[in-house]
Order: structure tokens, then C-alpha cells, then sequence
């Protein structure tokens, strides 16, 4: 096309995207990722794999972190400022919650998840129970910090925390304010897991007198539980179920209980990985990107000793948030994975293998870089940052946007 032919084409675009803005919105993007349209109604997105999904636009947050639904079909939002609210059931705030842990928002560490005791709305110990994260400051030096994880009470009455007491601390308060990781998820059995990222350190990930680059096992008070691979070796020791992580950003269990997790690679190598008790998952001896300075990284193929990823993204998505789906309002999506995406600017779904489909060796042997235990299916995207996912009871899905101004966004397919 010569240059007088561009010109006039790029008038002609001009024209009609200024007349297509008369009723609404649109920004369409290659068609391997989808398109949508928004209006004042709320949004339009057609996915990469054809489905058209309606968003209605609920409430707005500042940098808003993690969501939770309560059995009322109200729900908890963080924000990484400090704020916890509590939305009514149609998603709109109807309180800011009192005396949350006192926070400085640094990077990417300040107020982070927020997660049901599993007895929460009924009678005994945990019925009004919840857990929250954080960074917590070194009180004799404040350039370093860890994540702690709280047990708390949420007292509808005073619309509060009380109670409240740190179960669990991220070792050792390091400097820097990346990589807290600090995502938390109760197994069917009730066992606490939290996602403890390697702070932009490397080596913690490795080091078992660390519970940096881990996912640790604990009870519900905090404790490490006995069965734990690692157990009677020493304090910290005792928490690990696997290591060898990044920055896990999004963990939850399937329906046959397995522990499935995510976690943001170097340049590139963003990981979905199936969680096995023991496991060593590798991180920074191999991965599937390479480090920012151009520097590369052994793959997982390169050393049979660490465990693959069940999949894994060369160039980086960025995940967040994560749930899987176990509702009847998205037909074939049940037991299919579901996370945001930042620098992806999407909401991406994953087709995952059950238990009955991997072993701990299968994973090992297979061939190149993943495991193959899992599978990308879908890109949703409106451009932009997708912070967090969650699904409430009657099978919507709910979307927090990230950074100020971001939007709470409800899905159902149209």
C-alpha cells in the first residue's frame, strides 16, 4: 500500500471511529484475542474462543487486591492501601470495615488477601472467622518487611475486626517491597495454605530454613501439621509443603481437592503448576523465561529433578487472582481454571487435567518445558488490568480491575 493509499485510509478509520462513538465505546483487538464494546449498560466481550460474555459495572475501588463472598451473598473486598469494605448482595459497598491491620502500601505489599474460615455461618469456633494478609514493617528498621497472615473476627455488629492475632510471618523480613505473594486458601479437609513468595531474593526459594518461595501447610491456628514432608526439622522447616516458587499470585482447589497454584515467572516463564506434597517446582535453578537482564535460565526440561510446570507463558501474562469454576451458569466451564491477567490485560481460562489424569512422575518425565497437565482455552479482554476473580454461589463471575478507579465487574454469559 503506498503512502497516498495509507492516508486516505487512515482518514476513513478516523471517520468511522468518530461516528461510532456517538453510542458507545469500542476498541477491538486481534482476533486471536476476542474483541468487546462498552457502554453506559456495561460491557460487551467476545472471548478468543467465540463466547460472548455481558459485564455489568458494580461498584469502583482504589487498587483494590482480593474479594471473598460471604454465605449472605454479600462480600469482602481489600485494598492495598488498608481498606476492607463490605459490599451488599448486589455488590455494592455498604460499609468500610473498622480496626484492619494498620498498613503502609509500599510497591506491591500493603492489605492483601482475605479468605473464610471453612466454618464461617455456622455454630462453633470459626463462625464468624476470617483470615487476612498483609505487610508488616520491621519495627527496629523499617526498610525491611514480610507478609503475616491474621485470624480475626468479623463483628457484623460494630462492623470490625476483633480478635485479631498473627498466625502466620513470612521469614526473614527482607528489604524491597516486591514478590510478598501472600495469597491464602483453606483445602476441603481445612487445612490453611498460603503462598509465600521469594521477595525478589532468588535463593530463599531453595533455602529450607526459609519459608521464602514456598507453599506452606498449616492448621488453622497457624500451626505446621505433623504430616508435612519436611516436619521435625525445625521451625520453619515444618510449614513447607513445596518450594521452588516465584511470586504465586492466585492459588484454589479443584474438585477432587488437588491444590492447583500460579505464580509470575522472571521475563517471561509465568507458571500455572498442579501443587504436589513435597515437590521442588524449581524457581531460580530453572525456569521458562529468562532474568530481566537478558541473562538466561536452564528450562525445566534441562534437570529431571524439578518438577514442570502444567503450564506455562513465553511472553509473561502476569496472572492474578484465581478460582475454579464450579457453577452451572457458564456451560462447560465447570472445573475449568479462571485468572486475571495484568500485563495480558485479560481474563484468561484454563482447561486442567484431573488427579486421575497426572502422578508426581508424570509430571517429571514428560516432554518439553510443561508438563502438559494443562491447557490455555480462552482469552476475555477490555483492556484492562485484571487484579482478581472470584465466583459467587448462583455461578456469576466477579472481576476486580486493578490500580485507582478500578471497577467490580459481574460476568454471565450472554
Amino acid at each position: 500500500m503506498n503512502t497516498f493509499d495509507k492516508r486516505h485510509l487512515n482518514r476513513l478509520l478516523t471517520v468511522l471511529a468518530t461516528a461510532g462513538l456517538a453510542c458507545c465505546s469500542v476498541i477491538n483487538s486481534s482476533a486471536s484475542e476476542g474483541s468487546y464494546s462498552e457502554t453506559s449498560d456495561g460491557l460487551v466481550i467476545t472471548g478468543s474462543d467465540g463466547q460472548v460474555l455481558v459485564g455489568e459495572v458494580l461498584e469502583t475501588f482504589s487498587s483494590p487486591w482480593a474479594m471473598t463472598f460471604l454465605p449472605s451473598g454479600e462480600a469482602l473486598v481489600t485494598e492495598k492501601g488498608g481498606s476492607l469494605w463490605l459490599l451488599d448482595a448486589q455488590g455494592k459497598k455498604m460499609a468500610e470495615i473498622a480496626n484492619v491491620p494498620d498498613v503502609v502500601a509500599r510497591g506491591q505489599g500493603g492489605l492483601g488477601d482475605v479468605v473464610l474460615h471453612p466454618g464461617f455461618g455456622k455454630a462453633g469456633d470459626g463462625e464468624n472467622v476470617v483470615f487476612i494478609s498483609y505487610v508488616e514493617r520491621d519495627s527496629s528498621d523499617r526498610s525491611l518487611s514480610g507478609a503475616v497472615v491474621e485470624r480475626a473476627v468479623l463483628d457484623r455488629g460494630q462492623l470490625a475486626l476483633t480478635d485479631r492475632r498473627i498466625i502466620w510471618t513470612q521469614l526473614p523480613k527482607v528489604s524491597g517491597n516486591g514478590h510478598y505473594s501472600h495469597r491464602i486458601a483453606f483445602s476441603p479437609a481445612g487445612e490453611l495454605f498460603i503462598g509465600s513468595g521469594e521477595r525478589q531474593k532468588f535463593t530463599p526459594a531453595q533455602d529450607m530454613d526459609a519459608n521464602l518461595g514456598k507453599i506452606l501447610r498449616l492448621d488453622e491456628n497457624g500451626a505446621a501439621l505433623p504430616s508435612n514432608p519436611f516436619f521435625g526439622d525445625g521451625a520453619v522447616t515444618d510449614q513447607i509443603w513445596t518450594l521452588g516458587h516465584r511470586n504465586i499470585l492466585g492459588i484454589d482447589f479443584d474438585a477432587d481437592g488437588q491444590l492447583w497454584a500460579h505464580e509470575m515467572g522472571p521475563k517471561g516463564g509465568d507458571e500455572l503448576n498442579r501443587i504436589v506434597r513435597s515437590e521442588n517446582y524449581g524457581y531460580p535453578e530453572v525456569s521458562n523465561g529468562s532474568h530481566y537482564s537478558g541473562r538466561s535460565i536452564p528450562d525445566h526440561s534441562s534437570n529431571p529433578d524439578f518438577t514442570k510446570p502444567a503450564l506455562s507463558w513465553n511472553p509473561s501474562i502476569s496472572p492474578s487472582g484465581f478460582v475454579i469454576y464450579d457453577g452451572d451458569r457458564f456451560d462447560g466451564w465447570q472445573g475449568n481454571g479462571l485468572m486475571g491477567g495484568l500485563s495480558s490485560r485479560a481474563l484468561i481460562r484454563v482447561t486442567l487435567s484431573s488427579a486421575n489424569d497426572a502422578t508426581s512422575n508424570a509430571v517429571k518425565s514428560s516432554n518439553g518445558s510443561d508438563s502438559g497437565l494443562a491447557e490455555e482455552a480462552a482469552r476475555y479482554s477490555w483492556g484492562k488490568r485484571i487484579r482478581e476473580v472470584e465466583q459467587s454461589a448462583d455461578g456469576y463471575l466477579y472481576v476486580l480491575e486493578d490500580g485507582d478507579g478500578a471497577r467490580l465487574i459481574r460476568l454471565q454469559p450472554r
